[in-house]
């Protein structure tokens, strides 16, 4: 065994359930979440086909709704979206479970996944009509709007929660990506293999396959969401008594504001026919019978593993050229890529097609499927982003703001099917080859319309690819400035925690480390790299990363100092000097008066940014004191909710103990009981929420302050938490 291989291995036992240094995920939890996720993929490839889209082949092909009802029932199921979107997003972000955001719902929402999976291909469309098939489906689809949508999101969404290391983040997508990637490449081996057995036919469009194949996938993929749940902790940066109580609409307002999720939003908005090559592939194998069963399954296998391959080299590719640029680089060699395919489709002979189809698909999948990797990537660093400019970890709330891309869909979701009526691929032009009009498919076994058709999807392609780069050049969320983030965060935190009384060793110890080391390096010049060997300059960008952050952190000591800040300094102390009894008569809330502020400079923007933020906060502060608080606000007892919380705890424990012990009475009692807490929760967040509303100028103004104080005085604070340490 080589020295090489014999330190790996010593490496994978001595952090197998410790993390090296600078990490948060021991080699275990990497192993389960990538394994576990394998399992995951199972389900949410498999319910995926199932998910209404307008070109989708299962519903469309398979079970034969025409594209026009096809794209009613899509747009009623996004619609049915809108509201189970939101319900989601306020059980993760106002959720206490002790469990973690995201790692309880994988394994919740596994089960009822699955069994409505199952129910859908079980389900004999042959023998309904079609408003039937449609009505079936849609119901499915409603269903799957929520407990599919929230495993894909818990899914997509737990790595982000267990390391604010945005580099392990990466790499951890890496690694999971290539284990659970497996799934969808064990699923394009047997489905072709699978068909052939069970129709006897060279045809994938046949239920009778997916009711064969699909009910024992789902059941495997919920059994390996256990490992998941078992060998995962969630581990967020933030002080301990911290708790989301908000008003719904706050954490909208908050989270527009946040820039980077709208860049990446608009990127996703303006690619919408960016997969519109998709079908290609398949529709070659099934319409023109370009090649054997056996042969298709060797085609997707190597298309699948295409994939493999940027998963591999994206952590790599991220530390040498960073996120944006690779963004870019990809998305570029995505429209070139994509072009290539027209000359094929359109007059490469029978026989070769698919494999030269196949050449171009390998190697656009190689420089694009980085997404797979970088995008949850991605949106790791926006959320940080979120909580370093709110100071709140919002999740869930990103995918209802995300309707507005939904939206956006439903207006644009038209075009695809339009396109596809408009090369050919319609009732007219079908009963003229002499196919039925009830199956407008039959049209792509007509070679000329098979070309034309798939010709045009891929021109629709390359309009989506070229819009879809745009927004990504104005992305600029380094991964230095996430460093820097989680740094502040860090710092954040730590005070917070010591300002309730909560003495956490390690985290003040790496706190005021992180405190010295910028301090020490705020001032220091970087390093010139241009003409450096490769070992040098590898230190000096390193040592050049520092300097950058430590001037981050050090903004973010002295920006309570700055001349700028006086005139918020002096804002908050009349705040909290009036008290929240007096809170209405010191606020302002003039925001006609704060928009007219000069915004000529950079300082002036940020300067008129903060004001107008304020007035507005003010003024809905006024409004809801007027309305809800007009004898008088008095403090908010928090320990209400705390009381409430240990009841519904206790009615969970009792309710378990009830069902092992089969006791029909109690588990009836505990279930009421449950429900009761939840509604009384329910009626005191609202309580909670009106109240912080209309203290949130006093509860800013505090933090302020608060935060201003800190920071002037370190020294002290590390002297104190020094003698407390060592008398603990």
């Amino acid at each position: 065994m080589s020295i090489d291989v014999r330190q790996k291995l010593g490496n994978l036992i001595s952090y197998w359930k410790t993390p090296p240094e600078g990490r948060y995920m021991p080699f275990k939890e990497i192993a389960a979440v990538s394994l576990g996720g394998m399992g995951v993929r199972f389900i949410i490839d498999t319910i995926s086909r199932m998910i209404l889209s307008v070109g989708n082949v299962l519903i469309g092909n398979t079970i034969g709704i025409p594209p026009i009802p096809l794209y009613v029932i899509y747009l009623l199921s996004v619609l049915s979206n809108f509201p189970l979107t939101t319900l989601r997003a306020r059980i993760v972000d106002y959720s206490h479970n002790k469990k973690g955001k995201y790692r309880p719902f994988i394994m919740y929402m596994a089960i009822p996944t699955a069994v409505l999976g199952i129910g859908f291909v079980m389900m004999p469309y042959d023998k309904m009509s079609m408003i039937m098939k449609c009505a079936v489906i849609l119901a499915f689809n409603i269903g799957f709007q929520f407990f599919y949508n929230f495993l894909n999101d818990s899914n997509d969404n737990l790595v982000n929660v267990l390391s604010p290391n945005t580099y392990e983040r990466s790499d951890v997508f890496s690694i999971k990506s290539i284990v659970d990637s497996m799934a969808p490449s064990i699923m394009n081996i047997v489905v072709p293999i699978a068909a052939k057995l069970v129709t006897g036919e060279e045809t994938i469009y046949d239920m009778r396959v997916y009711r064969v194949l699909y009910p024992p996938v789902l059941v495997v993929g919920v059994l390996m969401t256990i490992v998941v749940y078992v060998g995962t902790e969630e581990k967020i940066v933030q002080p301990k008594n911290h708790a989301v109580k908000v008003r719904f609409v706050d954490t909208l307002r908050s989270v527009a504001k946040n820039k980077y999720f709208w860049i990446i939003s608009l990127a996703s908005c303006l690619g919408f026919l960016e997969t519109s090559f998709g079908n290609v592939l398949g529709w070659m194998y099934n319409y023109q019978k370009v090649c054997s069963a056996g042969q298709y399954a060797l085609i997707t296998t190597i298309y699948g593993n295409a994939s493999l391959w940027a998963m591999i080299f994206t952590p790599i590719l991220i530390r040498k050229i960073g996120k944006k640029n690779l963004l870019v680089f990809s998305n570029l060699l995505n429209i070139l890529f994509i072009a290539t395919m027209y000359p094929i489709v359109k007059d490469s002979p029978t026989s070769s097609m698919i494999w030269m189809f196949l050449i171009c698909l390998f190697i656009n999948g190689v420089v694009t499927q980085v997404t797979v990797t970088l995008t949850p990537s991605l949106n790791g660093d926006i959320r940080d982003y979120q909580q370093y400019i709110s100071d709140e970890r919002y999740d869930g709330i990103f995918a209802v703001v995300g309707l507005i891309g939904s939206v956006w869909n439903l207006a644009t979701g038209s075009i695809l099917p339009t396109i596809y009526s408009k090369a050919g691929l319609n009732s007219d032009v079908a009963v003229s080859l002499g196919y039925s009009k009830n199956n407008i498919y039959d049209v792509l076994y007509n070679e000329n319309y098979f070309r034309s058709i798939c010709g045009v999807l891929i021109i629709a392609s390359v309009v989506g690819a070229a819009l879809n780069v745009i927004p990504f050049f104005f992305y600029d969320l380094t991964e230095t400035k996430q460093k820097a983030m989680i740094a502040v965060l860090k710092i954040r935190a730590m005070f917070d925690d010591y300002n309730d009384g909560i003495i956490d060793e390690k985290k003040i110890i790496e706190g005021i480390a992180i405190i010295d080391e910028a301090l020490e390096l705020k001032n220091e010049i970087e390093i010139e790299t241009k003409g450096l060997r490769k070992k040098d300059k590898k230190e000096a960008k390193q040592y050049n990363e520092k300097i950058e952050i430590a001037k981050f952190i050090a903004d973010e000591i002295g920006f309570y100092d700055t001349p700028a800040t006086k005139v918020f300094i002096l804002r908050a102390e009349r705040i909290v000097e009036g008290g929240i009894e007096n809170l209405i008569i010191n606020l302002e809330g003039d925001v006609k008066k704060a928009k007219t502020l000069p915004r000529n400079t950079l300082e002036q923007k940020e300067y008129r940014k903060q004001v107008v933020e304020n007035a507005v906060t003010e003024r809905v502060a006024k409004k809801t004191i007027s309305k809800y608080y007009q004898k008088g606000i008095a403090e908010f007892d928090k320990v209400r909710f705390d009381e409430l919380f240990a009841r519904e705890d206790k009615a969970d424990e009792e309710l378990k103990t009830a069902y092992q012990n089969k006791d029909k009475n109690s588990v009836q009692y505990y279930k009421i009981e449950k429900r009761k807490v939840q509604l009384e929760i329910k009626k005191l967040t609202k309580e909670y929420s009106i109240y912080n509303r209309a203290v949130k100028p006093y509860n800013d103004a505090v933090k302020f302050l608060q935060r201003r104080e800190n920071y002037q005085h370190i020294s002290e604070f590390k002297a104190e938490c020094k003698e407390k340490i060592l008398t603990k």
